[in-house]
């Protein structure tokens, strides 16, 4: 029976994308290998993995430990098939005089967060226990929160978030795509940043570039905000609608290596607009009004993936095509993981802010 002839009586459940901010993650980003057996072997693994995550968070259970699958354009193809998410594509390459929006190979991205690392570790660990014979580890990147939720060019990251109903507006799939409803889109990029040259800065300069106060967060009045700053150009407006992403950027590094970056992940219920974002920003909005972030921030990595429901995944079998989502007149169930956050922003490509829950 195809995905196509199977009807889901009940609305699919979305992965946990919309829970609060944490004060840990990982970012795991992998290959799959060309091994003939692969395919049965993630294939087992998305139907097994609620269980392995339940083993895990039950060690914690006030960890709140998350975790949300990605598949690139050519693992779901290799892996699923048909039929296939509207919009999913390779991340779109940006080149503008000397930036550089990079694509990077990535066929899953997990994108685990907790309380605590130690959770985000062992999780990751029982992953690549369960599935590393099958792919190839491209890029693990350990995130924090940073103080009062400051980036490390010193700026409050993920002030313009989303919240509650509107989150889940901005960040799950309709019925514009009624087969994927529930799903999701994520972009992430990793991005350097040169701290000495930023720090040399004074800060009326740096706030020019970002379009906030950098003490109190407060958004520049636009008549002294450049048009060029951060916060102006990742403002995607159409139809007199703001459109929004939902970030949770978090900053990483190694004071060893003079290391200091943040990594961004956006997601949406469409691609376009964040790609839209990278654009204004490494192309500029009109072209050559780019981000002067950019000239102190540069992008090693890059990748798109499509985030189907947590039940789609419960269902995938070893050989077979998973059952279908539900059909078109049915609405996507909320998730049972925790509310919807209620913090926000971004500088690693949105605006600035986001309050955490302390524990």
């Amino acid at each position: 029976m195809s995905a196509s002839e199977t009807v889901n009586p009940l609305p699919s459940v979305p992965q946990p994308i919309t829970v609060p901010l944490s004060r840990a993650a990982i970012f795991l980003v992998v290959t799959l290998n060309s091994d003939l057996e692969v395919r049965a072997a993630i294939r087992s693994f998305c139907a097994d993995f609620s269980s392995i995550f339940r083993a895990v968070d039950f060690r914690d259970i006030e960890g709140g430990l998350s975790c949300v699958i990605g598949f690139g354009s050519d693992a779901w193809d290799k892996l699923f098939a048909t039929p296939r998410p509207a919009e999913l594509h390779p991340f779109r390459e940006i080149r503008s005089g000397e930036r550089h929006a990079v694509s990077t190979p990535g066929d899953l991205l997990f994108h685990i967060r907790a309380k605590r690392m130690d959770l985000c570790f062992e999780l990751a660990t029982q992953i690549m226990a369960r599935i590393g014979d099958a792919v190839t580890p491209v890029d693990e990147v350990h995130g924090f929160r940073y103080f009062d939720d400051r980036d490390l060019v010193g700026f409050v990251d993920g002030t313009e978030n989303p919240r509650g109903d509107v989150a889940t507006e901005a960040v799950l799939i309709g019925q514009e795509d009624s087969a994927f409803a529930g799903g999701s889109y994520v972009i992430v990029q990793k991005y350097l940043h040169n701290l000495n040259a930023w720090n040399a800065l004074p800060t009326e300069a740096q706030e020019k570039i970002i379009g906030r106060k950098k003490l109190s967060d407060i958004e520049l009045d636009d008549s002294v905000k450049p048009t060029s700053a951060h916060s102006a150009l990742t403002t995607i407006v159409e139809n007199g609608e703001e459109k929004k992403i939902l970030r949770d950027n978090m900053p990483f590094g190694s004071a060893a290596r003079g290391e200091f970056g943040t990594y961004f992940i956006g997601y949406s219920r469409s691609p376009r607009v964040t790609e839209q974002m990278l654009e204004n920003m490494f192309i500029g909005r009109p072209p050559g009004n780019y981000d002067r972030l950019l000239d102190f921030s540069r992008a090693v990595t890059g990748g798109l993936f499509f985030v189907p429901t947590a039940t789609f995944l419960d269902d995938v079998t070893d050989e077979g095509p998973p059952v279908a989502p539900p059909s078109a007149d049915q609405a996507p169930m909320k998730s049972s993981v925790p509310e919807i956050r209620k913090n926000d922003g971004s500088l690693g490509i949105g605006s600035l802010k986001g309050e955490i829950p302390h524990e």
